[in-house]
């Protein structure tokens, strides 16, 4: 988590690793331990020297080896309350969560499951669900302030033609609303049996979400493969999921293609090649068009200084 800066689906108010960790040990290339925001440093502000800790965190293992963490906790709030709601195209469920952010409405997870999801999510938890794309969504506070936030969220879905908009307070009806979310990805390596399954993601401001979203479905169609959409839709950031033979080299030809349509189209749009699984060597090569030429140079000598011999995860990054 620490190694890529991942988060998860409580990022939209929580943030993500980068946003949570107060401080790090790490062992260098040369085998001295730091502690990259003081010896003991464990304080919610810290401006004290370089940002060591913001350096380790997503650097992929390439500068330190990460052995002790220090994570910020946030109490148990009053009140949690989860919806569920159906969309009858991903356009219209997508732009509800652009208007749902907008408002400045305090939402503590808000997720995007297409309906190729929904449909794997009911042949292996026999559901039940509505086979259309749906949002998943979750509120924290007191009992009066999350049934106010919801009631504006519902209004907003049902301006954007949801088909219903279910909620629920109660532990365990709150677990049922959010299983297909949980295990979308185990759902879909079911269907897929005896394939290889890969994640991949990419992140883009808000606003172009529901563009970048409706050209990925038109990209996976126009190629044929066999993908859903699972997205923490609220911080612009979807994954896909693809199950392939890997023995089939036309099906590997058309994945590497949908794959750079998903990237060039993230870039294009002011987003980057990846917001939580790293680069590694897949996505090296879209490095210096997200960034420049003279940053990532920046990065080389930082490489440079922290491990000279380069021991450290050789060959990712760039």
């Amino acid at each position: 988590m620490c190694s890529t800066s991942a988060s998860g689906t409580n990022a939209v108010r929580f943030g993500t690793m980068r946003e949570n960790v107060l401080n790090l040990e790490c062992v260098l290339a040369d085998g001295t331990v730091i502690n990259t925001a003081g010896l003991k440093a464990r304080s919610r502000k810290n401006v004290a020297g370089y940002n060591l800790t913001n350096l380790m965190i997503g650097s992929e293992g390439t500068l330190g080896v990460i052995t002790k963490v220090a994570l910020k906790l946030f109490p148990q709030p009053e009140t949690i309350l989860s919806a569920v709601a159906p969309f009858p195209d991903v356009a219209s469920a997508v732009q509800s969560t652009v208007e749902i952010m907008q408002t400045g409405l305090p939402i503590a997870r808000i997720e995007f499951l297409d309906e190729k999801s929904i449909q794997a999510n009911n042949i292996y938890n026999k559901m039940g669900l509505d086979e259309t794309p749906t949002l998943f969504l979750e509120f924290h506070g007191s009992k009066g302030t999350v049934d106010q936030q919801a009631e504006a969220a519902m209004e907003i879905c049902k301006e954007n033609q949801c088909k219903e908009f279910n909620w629920a307070t109660d532990p365990e009806e709150r677990i049922k609303l959010w299983h297909a979310r949980h295990n979308s990805w185990f759902a879909f390596k079911s269907i897929h049996p005896n394939r290889k399954a890969i994640s991949t993601d990419v992140c883009v401001p808000i606003s172009k979400l529901p563009e970048v979203l409706v050209q990925t479905k038109k990209d996976i169609e126009e190629l044929n493969l066999k993908t859903v959409i699972v997205g923490h839709v609220g911080d612009g950031n979807f994954h896909t999921f693809i199950s392939l033979d890997t023995a089939d080299t036309e099906e590997m030809k058309r994945y590497y293609a949908y794959s750079e349509k998903l990237v060039r189209h993230a870039i294009k749009v002011e987003g980057t090649c990846t917001g939580e699984h790293g680069i590694g060597l897949g996505k090296m090569k879209y490095m210096e068009e997200q960034f420049g030429k003279s940053p990532i140079d920046t990065m080389r000598l930082i490489k440079k200084a922290l491990d000279p011999n380069n021991i450290l995860n050789p060959g990712k990054i760039f």
